[in-house]
């Protein structure tokens, strides 16, 4: 049978001859891996975990799913999905905004891009059709000033620009892709790939399509039984009243500072002090906020946009979120918001990702405060001028800044101190200490794209946003309770549905959107769990073939070795070794190894 909510279009292009072909989806794949990050993973792995991440033979996905562009509540995320040339991982990155959504209305499910192109070009995608179109004359421009100029060149109504910024063009591994201007795909280096493959922007010119559910009238029914869980008064995505809502994600700052699970000063710390107040959500929305924007079919409006109307770090962007407010904060010992985003700015025009320039930046900030390297060379806690200074020099690898350009792992292997690096698998740890959130560090080190909270968020257990409510500082039972939300979490992001919906939606509500919409006569919670265990173990598979094989899931032996000395969680350290035990024993790995038996009874092979 034909599934519903796909548009049956995929465009593949060969960047080097810039031959574009349409196909549909394989059927199988379709079933098995749904769309966004799983199809975009089965993609990828076709093309082989040997390729070069900067050669020809990788492949850049942008893929949505088959809810995307619907009235499904929180439809509208994007998964840009490659092999990493930051961590050497298949890697997916998704960005909220309309792009996803607009490509679904032009007329496609996904873009495949293979090759490299002998000049700049961009993608022009409207009514069923892509064309490759020169970009000369937008190379080197910053991702701010690319979209000024396809809005004047196609009218802003009804457009989308996704771009890469002189981050990605001098390929920079953690660069990123942007859409209208401050919505990231932020980690991973998938900018740097498309700045490998010579491709500046995708722009797609599209006007509302929705996608037709197979069952229109159960359609409507899921819609509003989904909808009704995101607007209950008691979650925290409730407009206008939960704290996600009111906020935005940057509501977690002071929450964490309290529990002692904020690292400050590259996490030699886990609390910022009265420094955190000054950074936090609360902080921004009494003195900057000026607009609350949302992305398609969303009603939380958890993006907060903000103007600083005066003074040095005189900026109005869209907005200062809780992970790199922390990464630029109190990650660097910098408690002046202002500076966080004016560099969070700079970070979405040049083109890079907020948390891991932060991080970077704070492993160099250790190393001078150690002597590791000469003060001259290197930068002090806070100094927020140097820091806006070295946030321009990476994206164009001038002086410090090329130091710290290809990941912190390089940087800090070349100072003979690796022990700075916050990183799992070349990634940087994100906003969550895990001395003080013990499942965020089983997380960390179980991520298949590197360090990420966002593979498996037990932080809502930890801290009590959803019903399941685990103790933050145990680490008994944390096993079962990442796998759970690691498969959860690869469904979701493979219909495409913002991860912030779990805080409300749970498998129930997937399987009855997607069983609806694609006219399945039957597909409940257990294939919801099957699927996303499917996706993780073929991204697991991929990496392993990659070379992750045993001993790939880690910590940062600050993690695991130094106790926390702040209050909420004094004298704890993260037992991740007894955690890996549990976790390993319930995915059916030995020691972070898929085997094939696993493989075959998921179909994966």
């Amino acid at each position: 049978m034909t599934l519903g909510g796909y548009a049956g279009r995929v465009a593949h292009v060969d960047l080097t001859t810039g031959k574009v072909e349409y196909k549909p989806i394989p059927d199988e794949w379709a079933r098995k891996y749904i769309g966004a990050r799983g199809l975009g993973v089965r993609y990828v792995y076709e093309a082989g975990p040997q390729v070069d991440p900067l050669g020809p033979e990788n492949l850049l996905c942008f893929m949505n799913g088959p809810l995307t562009g619907s009235e499904a509540t929180m439809s509208g995320r994007l998964a840009v999905v490659t092999k990493s040339p930051l961590t050497g991982t298949v890697t997916d990155s998704h960005q909220g905004g309309w792009t996803a959504a607009r490509l679904r209305w032009a007329g496609f499910d996904g873009i495949v891009f293979s090759g490299i192109s002998p000049k700049p070009v961009y993608a022009y995608l409207a009514n069923n059709t892509l064309e490759l179109r020169d970009a000369s004359d937008l190379w080197g421009k910053g991702v701010h000033e690319t979209i000024s100029v396809f809005k004047e060149r196609y009218g802003a109504d009804d457009l989308s620009v996704n771009a890469i910024g002189p981050a990605g063009e001098n390929k920079v591994a953690f660069a990123s892709w942007l859409n209208e201007n401050d919505r990231a795909a932020g980690r991973g280096g998938t900018g740097c790939v498309g700045g490998a493959k010579m491709l500046k922007a995708v722009v797609v010119k599209a006007r509302s399509a929705q996608p037709r559910a197979a069952d229109r009238d159960a359609w409507r029914t899921a819609q509003r039984n989904a909808l009704a869980k995101i607007m209950d008064e008691s979650t925290i995505t409730s407009p206008r009243k939960g704290g996600l809502s009111v906020y935005g994600t940057n509501m977690l700052m002071n929450v964490a500072n309290s529990i002692g699970a904020l690292g400050a000063r590259n996490s030699q710390e886990t609390n910022f002090g009265d420094g955190a107040e000054k950074l936090s959500g609360e902080y921004v929305k009494e003195h900057y906020l000026i607009h609350d924007p949302t992305c398609h079919a969303c009603p939380v409006a958890c993006k907060k946009e903000v103007e600083i109307k005066s003074g040095p770090f005189k900026v109005k962007m869209e907005s200062v979120e809780y992970e790199p407010a922390w990464s630029l904060g109190a990650n660097c010992g910098n408690d002046d918001i202002e500076s966080v985003a004016y560099m969070i700015d700079i970070a979405n025009d040049l083109g890079y990702d907020a948390i891991e320039i932060g991080q970077a930046i704070s492993a160099m900030m250790e190393a001078t405060q150690r002597e590791y390297i000469p003060a001259s060379a290197g930068i002090q806690w806070g100094d927020t001028s140097d820091m806006v200074q070295l946030c321009r020099d990476v994206a164009y690898r001038r002086g410090r800044g090329a130091a710290i350009a290809d990941g912190i792992d390089p940087f800090t292997k070349k100072l003979g101190h690796p022990e700075l690096a916050m990183t799992v698998k070349g990634q940087a740890t994100p906003a969550y200490d895990p001395r003080g959130l013990k499942g965020m560090g089983l997380g960390y080190a179980t991520s298949n794209r590197g360090a990420c909270h966002l593979r498996g968020y037990s932080p809502a257990s930890e801290l009590g946003v959803i019903g399941l409510k685990t103790d933050p500082l145990a680490w008994e039972g944390k096993g079962s309770l990442l796998k759970l939300l690691q498969d959860l979490h690869a469904f979701s992001d493979s219909l495409d549905l913002c991860k912030f919906s779990a805080f409300a939606e749970g498998p129930e509500e997937y399987a009855e959107q997607y069983r609806v919409m694609t006219g399945l006569e039957s597909f409940g919670v257990e294939d919801v769990l099957k699927t996303g265990e499917r996706i993780y173990n073929l991204e697991r598979r991929y990496n392993n073939l990659a070379g992750f094989r045993e001993g790939s899931d880690y910590l940062p032996a600050r993690f695991t070795e130094e106790a926390s000395t702040s209050k909420g969680s004094e004298g704890h350290v993260c037992e991740l070794d007894k955690m890996l035990v549990e976790y390993y024993d319930l995915r059916g790995w030995k020691d972070g190894v898929v085997s094939e038996e696993k493989l075959k009874a998921l179909e994966v092979v």
